[in-house]
């Protein structure tokens, strides 16, 4: 069955996109079978590879009105073991039938059950704010990514979301756990980033993943491309740093695996 897991904060602009659109394409270069499912409205999934308007003609909104199974929207990619779910929210009439449809928590839940055994891992896109899709992700989750970038805010938005996980799991889900709060856009040495990573380890040290995204102006070119970072520019730091995250994710399900070479060129 395939580990599902939401990548979610609420507050925009700390890399949840950057981050499932990538590792999901560094967890598919080790040849694990990802479905990445954008539930952001915004679809900047889709743009992240290479998917324009045009293109995307059923996606989860279908789902949740209930004229489409999950597996009749799935999208191929360039890689091979990654597929994607665009969210295909045209207008604001459609934004707000699903914003509707998104308040039944267990739609998603359902539908992920159809396709649970054809993936490894399955990633859900969330938007920046908690109520309605995001709910209904974090129902159908075995677990929360959390990627945050070093300020004042984030810190606050990364409490509001623990603080609402404690509810989830009291209502909904009580199995969800937190995979992991993951730094972006990092940038080591500078006061806000050691004021942040000391605040992080006071209160969330068991939570922190080893692995951290540093500030790389090659992953916004990649996203501006459409490509994931690795199909891009495999060498950059940004690229190599995903890569290690999938390494850490894959590892902590195997631990016996040892720690096996990083992908490049030569077997993408």
């Amino acid at each position: 069955m395939a580990k599902v897991i939401s990548i979610a904060i609420p507050k925009g602009g700390e890399g949840k996109t950057t981050t499932a659109v990538n590792l999901g394409a560094s967890l598919a270069a080790f040849e694990k079978r990802v479905l990445l499912i954008d539930a952001d409205i915004l679809g900047a999934s889709g743009t992240s590879l290479g998917y324009t308007i045009d293109q995307i003609k059923v996606g989860l909104y279908d789902v949740f009105n209930f004229t489409h199974t999950l597996t009749r929207v799935i999208h191929n990619t360039e890689l091979s073991y990654l597929d994607f779910v665009p969210s295909n929210i045209s207008s604001a009439q459609v934004e707000e039938r699903f914003m509707r449809l998104s308040e039944n928590r267990a739609v998603l839940k359902l539908a992920l059950r159809e396709v649970d055994t054809q993936y490894d891992y399955i990633l859900i896109d969330c938007p920046p704010f908690l109520r309605g899709i995001t709910t209904n992700a974090l129902c159908a989750s075995n677990s929360v990514i959390i990627p945050m970038r070093a300020s004042h805010f984030s810190l606050d938005s990364v409490m509001r979301i623990m603080r609402y996980l404690k509810w989830i799991r009291e209502t909904a889900n009580p199995q969800i756990y937190v995979e992991g709060i993951l730094l972006t856009m990092h940038e080591p040495n500078t006061r806000v980033a050691d004021i942040t990573s000391r605040e992080l380890e006071a209160r969330y040290s068991r939570f922190l993943f080893k692995t951290f995204i540093p500030k790389n102006s090659v992953l916004a070119e990649a996203g501006f491309f459409g490509k994931p970072i690795l199909l891009y520019n495999i060498n950059s730091k940004g690229a190599q740093a995903y890569f290690r995250l999938a390494r850490e994710l894959i590892d902590r399900e195997n631990p016996d695996n040892g720690n096996s070479n990083l992908p490049n060129s030569n077997n993408i």
